[in-house]
């Protein structure tokens, strides 16, 4: 065997590689049942036991719990590298987000400050509180309440709304109404897609996100318990803007004496006293119990010259006291004594009451240039932009001017904040975050400190550097959702749209900032109305069975495998062994999560791998009976199988690549499993198998490849498969029509994934099962909610789609009705709905359409292959109609059967993943077909085409039975142990193996047959 040396090392490398990422996974698991004992132990205290693990946990966070030598890992680095399961494997955290409206609506109308539109807005918030209705019609009923003779039309007909809406409609409110609920529904939708942007970026895999209600997004991130992070990404805004900036001298010198002014008047103080000057500039800072004694301190920038009255500055020194003062002169020490002259001094300054100006009070009062004003507490910023906003004090300023604070303090811990003043163009900036095309966190090249780098469109650029070059020597100021982040002074001009934003970041924030300026602003506020922990979709017993039954499985496979090859059986065990190490540390090291679609993923898997180890014993059995020794025959029949192997793990592989390049939600993580699956599987079958068989032939160890029954077990066949293609031909085409007509009369029985439905969140006095609960609604529903834990082991959030497309008025009471009647006779007054609610569909319109998309790309992607490399368009017409054809009759009778067979046949995510996996299954059993007729035509050019293809069909029948038998044997084990929830996800599964392997042989290769046209004798 060549490279035996190369192939020994990467297994090795590769075995510890993932060895060294799945200990992260035993390592966490170690710490937190070390948290569930902890926690157990204080069960005799009334601290909660879900507190009391956290609490264990959090102290643990950043305490080395792995050293391996060079290294050591702490429990939250653990937990990051640790092998992630779905939200249907392990749960999670549940976050509801309320989308504004209110304020969508006050935005609508220009910002009105019309009393009708308050009035009607807050009585809307009011009844919101406990009604169903959409908020928009709350609105407008509250509207027409309040409003008199006042009409919607009046109130929204704005300059920017002129062409929203008919403006000539004999009943323009009602325009205006269609044109408000569109816009909401919009922005709740354009919200939805937003938010499940961040969420990608943010790196949690498999969540879920679903509307519920008119205004409601309810989030549910699988493995997720870090809630400030997670609500920090969410509610942000991200409203990116770049504003030019004032400068400190002309705005303290030129217009804060004049608001100084303003506001001594308005706020009723004694201004009469002013004290005469003789000297020009601002009104130095006072404090607001202890002020400097004069209100007109010189601060003359870029100049030595002193006021007679120049006081040394006050500084800041503690939360409370706006401003102290300090002085270094005896004789204004002494008039700082005088009350009286304190108090009249800071009448004759209000704003710097609470406002320290930005001037150098070391430096002679010398204004520090810059686009900040003034700088002060946290609990004075609330009056400081009060006092900013009055109108009298508006009138005095630039008529551009806006004012913003910095998102960071003076200093860490200082809770003192700087105030930037920025220009405006028509009230807006200049430059905004649409532009943005791309972000990302980096490290600044002198501090070193996190940043995050942005790339603007061309649009954007050309804007980035007119600003730039019109602001040499001046600041350009960076604001996030109103904070600023950074204010730089431009050095050069920025022709190629680059920018950066500091802020003191941590690497996980700038990584966060940046992925919520990819995914852009969101249209409207949102607030977090409700988060709590959530348990496994599944329920812990049904993950518990499931993974019970695949080990079963699994287990059943390896001893068919030992028993039917004997000891080379136990060297394919090897490499499946291998194979699925391998597939769990390579997982584990992309921090992708394992989900029910990735378990089917794995199903396939399994089947893939064994098929190569099939191919290739049966190659080896087939020169064994040629009369070569044992050597050469395994050599001869790794060389000879390789084609099939490479050809049928190439087209399913491209169909994993088109499925993880366009595929979202389940498709993804399905497509994730598949290509690791492929990959890994290629490499234990031809290349870990071969080194085993060579390291035996070495050392003169036995090595059978089946007893004496086995061997010969499927030799000789001589089945009359061409003979029989018009009957298939017929039973498919029938079953199909049949399938068909079901589906367009009776249609699917579609789960909430794709219908929406109704949740109701259940209070239980004691703790209950969710199989319990589940199992109790069933009959009653038609079809199994989805029932987990929402928060602790006595609360459940129960969904169902029972009568979800009844228009009935009072079909909602009627369905609590009887869910509160079900619920009632097994736990009599031991239970309370708190909350009931109508939900969208998990299942995203967008989802839907990568669905399509990403199966139609994927056909034709096998379509080119196969005709590329079998040479014929045939062959690849032949597969792609056995692919329609199976997918086909599994939907078909899914529509046929459900209702009538005792079993859950919805079509949910899970579906999805299983037409999947027929289709990988499919595409792999019948280019393996393919393969051999294709090698068989070659041997034998003269040959009737009918007996060549049967004596192809007939010499893969032991293959193509051993790898559907294998495969079928892990689907059947979990169809019948795996439990109820999951037994139509493996039905399917069932029908779909079964409907491949017989396709493969009776439709795919009939079609290329029929289709020849080379001319050559058929019979």
């Amino acid at each position: 065997m060549k490279s035996r040396g190369a192939i020994q090392a990467f297994t090795i490398a590769l075995a510890l590689s993932c060895l060294f990422y799945m200990s992260f996974s035993v390592v966490t698991y170690m710490v937190e049942r070390n948290a569930d004992e902890y926690a157990a132990s204080k069960t005799d205290a009334e601290a909660d036991v879900t507190a009391l693990r956290k609490q264990y946990l959090d102290s643990m966070a950043s305490v080395d719990v792995y050293n391996i030598g060079i290294t050591s890992y702490t429990y939250s680095d653990c937990k990051k590298n640790k092998l992630n399961l779905g939200l249907d494997l392990q749960g999670g955290m549940h976050v509801t987000l309320e989308v504004a409206l209110d304020k969508l609506i006050k935005r609508l109308s220009g910002n009105q400050e019309s009393e009708t539109l308050k009035k009607a807005l807050e009585l809307a918030n009011e009844r919101q509180l406990t009604s169903q209705e959409p908020y928009v019609d709350l609105f407008y009923d509250a509207f027409k309440e309040v409003a008199g003779d006042e009409s919607l039309f009046r109130v929204f007909d704005t300059p920017e709304n002129r062409d929203k809406f008919d403006r000539e409609s004999e009943n323009r409110d009602e325009e205006v109404l269609k044109f408000i609920r569109s816009e909401a529904e919009q922005a709740v939708q354009r919200t939805q897609d937003i938010i499940r942007t961040r969420i990608d970026e943010f790196g949690v895999t498999q969540p879920t996100i679903r509307q519920e209600g008119a205004s409601r997004i309810t989030i549910e991130l699988p493995g997720v318990d870090d809630t400030e992070r997670v609500r920090k990404l969410l509610k942000r805004s991200a409203k990116l803007e770049f504003w030019e900036t004032y400068g400190a001298t002309d705005m303290i010198n030129k217009h804060f004496v004049s608001v100084n002014e303003v506001l001594a008047a308005k706020l009723g103080l004694d201004d009469k006293k002013k004290d005469a000057t003789d000297t020009t500039g601002t009104a130095d800072a006072t404090d607001t119990t202890a002020a400097s004694t004069t209100a007109d301190i010189a601060s003359t920038p870029n100049t030595d010259e002193k006021s007679d009255k120049d006081e040394t500055a006050p500084v800041l020194e503690k939360e409370g006291d706006s401003l102290a003062a300090e002085t270094g002169d005896s004789a204004q020490s002494d008039s700082l004594k005088d009350a009286a002259a304190q108090k009249e001094a800071a009448a004759k300054v209000p704003l710097y009451q609470k406002l320290r100006p930005q001037v150098d009070f070391n430096n002679q009062n010398q204004i520090m240039e810059g686009p900040v004003v003034g700088t002060a507490f946290v609990n004075d910023t609330g009056i400081i932009m009060t006092y900013l906003n009055y109108p009298e004090v508006k009138a005095v300023l630039p008529a551009d001017v806006k004012f913003l604070w910095s998102v960071n303090e003076v200093q860490e811990g200082s809770r003192v904040f700087s105030l930037y003043a920025l220009k405006t163009e028509r009230g807006k900036a200049p430059l905004d975050g649409s532009v943005i095309t791309d972000a990302f966190q980096n490290y600044d090249q002198i501090t070193g400190k996190p940043d995050v780098n942005m790339k603007m469109n061309p649009a954007g650029a050309r804007r980035w550097k007119a600003m730039t070059e019109a602001n040499i020597d001046k600041w350009i100021a960076i604001s996030l959702d109103n904070k600023v982040y950074s204010a730089p002074q431009v050095n050069s001009v920025i022709p190629n749209g680059s920018s950066v934003i500091q802020g003191g970041f941590s690497i996980e924030e700038a990584k966060d900032l940046a992925s919520v300026l990819k995914a852009g602003k969101l249209p409207v506020t949102v607030d977090i109305a409700e988060e709590e922990t959530v348990g496994p979709t599944l329920g812990a017993e049904s993950v518990r069975n499931g993974l019970i039954s695949l080990v079963i499985g699994f287990l059943l496979v390896l001893f068919f495998m030992g028993f039917y090859y004997r000891s080379s059986g136990l060297v394919a065990n090897i490499a499946l062994f291998a194979n699925l190490f391998f597939i769990i540390g390579i997982l584990s090291s992309l921090h992708a999560a394992l989900t029910l679609p990735g378990m089917a993923g794995i199903v396939l898997t399994i089947g893939m791998a064994v098929d190569a180890n099939v191919l290739i014993f049966e190659r080896i059995r087939e020169e064994l009976k040629a009369g070569k020794s044992l050597k050469a025959a395994i050599e001869d029949g790794y060389r000879n199988a390789y084609s099939s192997i490479i050809d049928s793990n190439l087209t399913t592989f491209l169909t994993g690549i088109i499925l993880l390049i366009f595929g979202k939600g389940p498709i993804s993580g399905f497509a994730v499993i598949l290509v690791i699956g492929i990959l890994t599987s290629l490499f234990c079958a031809i290349f870990l198998s071969r080194l085993i068989f060579t390291w035996m032939l070495a050392r003169e160890k036995p090595i059978s490849f089946g007893s004496e029954k086995t061997t010969n077990m499927l030799s000789g066949l001589n089945f009359d498969f061409m003979a029989k293609r018009k009957l298939a031909y017929i039973v498919s085409g029938s079953v199909i029509v049949i399938g068909l007509i079901s589906l367009m009369t009776r249609g699917l029985n579609l789960s909430v994934d794709f219908e929406g439905g109704r949740t109701y969140v259940v209070q239980f006095d004691e703790n209950t099962s969710v199989t319990e609960v589940r199992d109790l609604l069933t009959p009653i529903f038609g079809s199994s909610p989805e029932v987990k834990t929402y928060g602790s082991p006595s609360k459940h959030k129960i969904t169902t789609k029972y009568r979800i497309n009844d228009n009935n008025d009072n079909v909602d009471q009627e369905v609590q009705e009887v869910l509160q009647t079900t619920l009632g006779e097994k736990y009599p007054d031991g239970f309370v709905i708190e909350k009931s609610q109508k939900v969208g569909p998990t299942f995203a319109r967008d989802i839907e359409i990568s669905a399509i998309l990403s199966i139609l790309v994927g056909l034709i992607g096998i379509f080119l292959y196969i005709v590329v490399r079998f040479r014929k368009w045939q062959y690849g017409l032949g597969a792609l109609v056995a692919l329609v054809h199976d997918v086909l009759l599994v939907i078909g009778l899914f529509s046929l059967l459900w209702g009538v067979l005792p079993i859950n046949l919805e079509v949910d995510q899970a579906f999805i993943a299983a037409i999947l996996t027929v289709v990988g299954y499919s595409i792999n059993d019948t280019v393996v077909v393919f393969d051999r007729i294709r090698e068989m035509l070659s041997l034998h050019p003269k040959s009737p085409l009918y007996a060549t293809i049967n004596t192809a069909l007939n010499q893969t029948i032991s293959r193509t039975l051993i790898t559907s038998l294998t495969t079928l044997l892990v689907v059947l084990i979990l169809f019948l142990l795996g439990g109820e929830i999951i037994r139509g996800f493996s039905f399917a599964l069932l029908i779909g193996i079964t409907v491949g392997t017989y396709s493969s042989l009776f439709i795919a290769t009939p079609i290329v047959v029929d289709l020849d046209r080379s001319g050559r004798k058929k019979e």
